[in-house]
């Protein structure tokens, strides 16, 4: 298994969450986002399944290892409303963590004769096609990581909106550029991603336009 962080701010921006990973598997940091147009990666958590041969077994899908404690978690009250609502979007995306395990493991022992390993046909068919829109959004948040690592941040924020307006379903185009914009410097990455200037949307209205059943694409069978 290989791990792999998907962030612009790079080994500063992924170190906090690494160390308290305690991994000891491989794990890498994707600052140019390379792993979301070769896999098709939307959001995080996201996995791709190869084999040995190096052969595309599953494409890209949701991959939680475990069910996400905030599902069952009771909301306090007397929180501040927008918290309040984030929490209860949080509770209504839909979880796989309580059988994704187990289709790891059936692949890991079954290989090829794993019912949720597919053929080169079926990955085909099950992968994302990507029209003229979404390819202009790749080019257009390929050329904001540009202008953001020349330190040009305001021009690089103009072409993530673009990005943003032409992929709304991008939550990796969102989210990164999201971030970079409520993190204060020196500390952790802002998970709650709330409105500011540069951006028309934020985490919380987005996933209430869009519904939580659409937070991640359609779950493994």
């Amino acid at each position: 298994m290989v791990t792999v962080a998907l962030d612009s701010g790079g080994a500063d921006a992924v170190q906090p969450w690494t160390e308290k990973a305690n991994q000891t598997h491989p794990s890498v940091i994707d600052a140019g986002h390379v792993t979301d147009e070769l896999f098709g990666f939307t959001n995080v958590p996201m996995a791709v399944w190869i084999d040995e041969s190096g052969l595309l077994v599953r494409p890209a899908h949701t991959a939680q290892h475990h069910p996400s404690p905030m599902r069952a978690m009771e909301i306090p009250e007397g929180l501040p409303e927008r918290l309040e609502d984030t929490l209860r979007q949080v509770q209504q995306i839909p979880d796989v963590g309580d059988r994704y395990p187990d289709m790891v493991r059936d692949w890991v022992a079954r290989g090829e004769a794993s019912e949720f390993a597919f053929d080169p046909d079926e990955v085909v068919a099950r992968s994302t096609t990507r029209d003229s829109s979404q390819a202009e959004a790749a080019a257009c948040f390929e050329l904001g990581q540009h202008l953001w690592s020349l330190g040009e941040q305001d021009d690089a924020a103009g072409w993530w909106r673009r990005a943003h307006e032409l992929d709304p379903e991008n939550w990796t185009y969102k989210r990164q550029a999201w971030t970079l914009a409520t993190t204060k410097p020196g500390e952790p990455s802002d998970l709650l991603q709330g409105p500011t200037d540069l951006y028309e949307g934020n985490w919380l209205d987005d996933i209430k336009a869009l519904g939580p059943d659409r937070y991640y694409p359609a779950q493994p069978d």
